[in-house]
């Protein structure tokens, strides 16, 4: 089955695009139309687009690869970090320290000295060898290497892919990944460069529920791939042992939420029909002379209602100058 329905992704606002102004000509391919000022993404896209990353990770994951989950933007944060340790990925939400691909050998003595500094006891100074100021500096140093580097503390080596959320926010992060060849997967939103991406999924990378959607596919793609890590079909394979986070998750069956087999077949079959009937609609209106007759009237209305009907919502001029003014 889909790894997500359209309906999913209408409900998030994934078809949300931004501000026709601020395009990028280069994702011209991905949009469906435009409305009010704001580009609509071609849904019918992004879910192809979803199917191969998805199953790029999972097996990556299973062939004992890395990905690393990276979003520095305020909405990203929590759902990164929490979907990343959810599935035992590492994570960087909070500023990208340069070098942290391409010198990673630095990285690695940073990692080990906030490891270093952990081992101390900073409740009873006597005991620990160093005076109160010390241990208070130290404790400070800890705090900032955790802040920094808390959600990397597990690496050992340079990830296999990485997971972006918004790729022109974290160029940093990206341009590493080209220089070492490390695939890039991530939201493409309508004003980022789909060149930057091994596999970009088409879609809003500024509401909440749109990134916490397709960064929850992605950490479902991780733990299945996980899951047949340790319980591989070549009987003659052997599987590798389980941490105790990987147990728990193995434990707790499929994915959280994971792919649509949590969705009635007869919702995505209205998901499509309803964005079909959206296309349409935008190709009726383009087909007619550009007047302000009663026909170009009557057409603009019914794409309109089409959209709407897409999102399975009213959507008036309001919610979108709401968008407009969002993006």
């Amino acid at each position: 089955m889909a790894v997500v329905t359209i309906r999913q992704l209408l409900d998030s606002g994934v078809h949300f695009g931004h501000q026709t102004r601020r395009w990028n000509p280069k994702v011209k391919r991905f949009i469906l139309t435009e409305r009010s000022g704001i580009h609509i993404i071609d849904l019918q896209q992004s879910l192809a687009y979803i199917d191969k990353a998805y199953e790029f990770v999972k097996e990556t994951v299973a062939h004992g690869g890395t990905i690393l989950f990276v979003g520095t933007k305020k909405q990203a944060q929590e759902i990164l970090a929490e979907q990343a340790t959810r599935v035992g990925q590492p994570y960087v939400n909070q500023r990208w320290l340069g070098g942290l691909l391409t010198n990673f050998q630095t990285v690695s003595k940073r990692l080990a000295r906030m490891k270093e500094l952990e081992e101390l006891d900073y409740e009873n100074p006597a005991d620990s060898g160093f005076t109160k100021k010390e241990l208070l500096l130290k404790k400070r140093e800890l705090d900032k290497l955790h802040k920094s580097l808390g959600g990397i503390r597990n690496l050992t080596k340079t990830p296999s892919a990485i997971w972006v959320v918004d790729a022109k926010r974290e160029h940093l992060a990206v341009n590493e990944a080209t220089k070492l060849g490390i695939p890039v997967i991530g939201i493409l939103d309508t004003n980022a460069d789909p060149d930057e991406f091994q596999y970009p999924i088409p879609g809003n990378d500024d509401a909440i529920r749109s990134v916490g959607l397709l960064t929850r596919i992605i950490a479902d793609a991780a733990a299945e791939g996980l899951i047949q890590r340790h319980n591989p079909t070549d009987e003659s394979a052997e599987a590798e042992p389980l941490a105790d986070w990987e147990r728990e998750l193995l434990e707790q069956g499929a994915p959280e939420q994971s792919s649509a087999e949590t969705e009635k077949v007869a919702d995505e079959s209205i998901a499509v029909s309803d964005l079909a009937d959206a296309v349409e609609a935008e190709q009726a209106v383009e087909g007619e002379a550009a007047t302000e007759s009663a026909a170009d009237a009557a057409g603009a209305e019914a794409h309109d209602e089409a959209i709407a009907a897409a999102a399975g919502e009213t959507v008036d001029e309001v919610a979108v100058d709401e968008v407009a003014a969002s993006k």
